[in-house]
């Protein structure tokens, strides 16, 4: 899943800032707890049973702390008003966020390749590993599992490609400890490569995983545009509004997990500038309540009744 493939219905978004703070703080926090235990776990069993593969998996647990907290303080930071300086709100601290969690999975798995590629130039130096890692993988597994889906799920009713970011980490946790037990499994039945191997692997998902994260992050960084579905279903809205003839030029840009968007709007040349006005504030209100639009900004155009051609003159019809 991308990380910015957020729930599909973008219908009556009515999440505040706050509530979406509050959320975010509380899987959050989940996530430091189950990572705190595993990184230890990890690390310390592995270093005791010289389980490479295990070491590795359990520096991928610890630098999801960091992430974690890069995560708090985004989610601190976004949930802030609009001020002068920034008139828009806060909202990029998110897509920040997602950009150093990208940077942080590349740099640990880069780290992972290199130690593993050490290993497997001297492979007369990889050690037999102690079936206590074995045990290890296997709680480690279920419990970033279980840690992904439940990330998950308050991501998507958040609407927050920053949760989203964090959750798919932790799968990919999930996903490398599947790789290490496997590799130690390996191991254990007599093929000691296979450890380092299991490493490499990590690395290599680790490193993949924060390259599309940073690269996703840096896009909407430079004002990429929502996809065409959520465009034309803002685009439908706006045309549904009584009093609205057509709509054009939609263009978007996200801020953080929110939209800002412009448009184009067509009433009737007839009305007043004070009608017109009040179908482009309900337009608007419309748009709010049902998207997860941060601003709107209309431009009202003049609309025109096809005029019927004329009537052709009483000799001609005769004839």
């Amino acid at each position: 899943m991308h990380p910015n493939d957020l729930a599909d219905d973008n219908e009556d978004d009515q999440h505040t800032p706050a509530e979406r703070a509050a959320a975010a703080a509380r899987s959050t926090w989940v996530s430091v707890a189950v990572n705190l235990i595993l990184s230890a776990a990890q690390i310390g069993i592995g270093s005791v049973s010289k389980s490479q593969a295990l070491i590795a998996d359990g520096i991928h647990s610890l630098s999801d702390l960091v992430s974690d907290f890069v995560v708090l303080f985004a989610g601190h930071h976004s949930k802030k008003d609009a001020d002068i300086d920034h008139p828009y709100g806060h909202q990029r601290f998110e897509t920040a966020a997602s950009l150093a969690l990208g940077l942080i999975l590349l740099a640990v798995g880069g780290a992972m390749l290199w130690s593993a590629v050490g290993k497997l130039q001297s492979p007369e130096s990889i050690a037999q590993v102690h079936a206590s890692a074995l045990w290890v993988v296997g709680g480690a597994l279920i419990a970033k599992e279980t840690l992904f889906r439940y990330m998950l799920k308050v991501a998507k009713q958040m609407k927050s490609s920053m949760l989203v970011a964090n959750a798919w980490h932790a799968r990919s946790d999930a996903a490398s400890s599947l790789v290490v037990g496997l590799g130690i499994v390996g191991n254990l039945a007599g093929y000691p490569i296979l450890d380092p191997i299991a490493a490499l692997i990590v690395g290599f998902m680790v490193a993949r995983m924060g390259w599309e994260f940073g690269w996703e992050a840096m896009h909407d960084l430079m004002d990429r545009a929502v996809d065409e579905v959520e465009v034309e279903a803002i685009a439908r809205t706006l045309r549904e509004t009584p009093g609205v003839s057509g709509v054009h030029d939609v263009r978007t840009r996200k801020m953080g997990d929110m939209i800002v968007v412009d448009a184009h709007i067509e009433v009737d040349a007839a009305l007043t500038v004070e009608a017109g006005h009040n179908i482009t504030v309900q337009a608007r209100q419309r748009v709010l309540r049902r998207h997860r639009v941060l601003s709107l900004m209309t431009h009202v155009d003049p609309w025109r009744r096809a005029e019927p051609p004329p009537e052709p003159p009483a000799q001609a019809r005769v004839g």
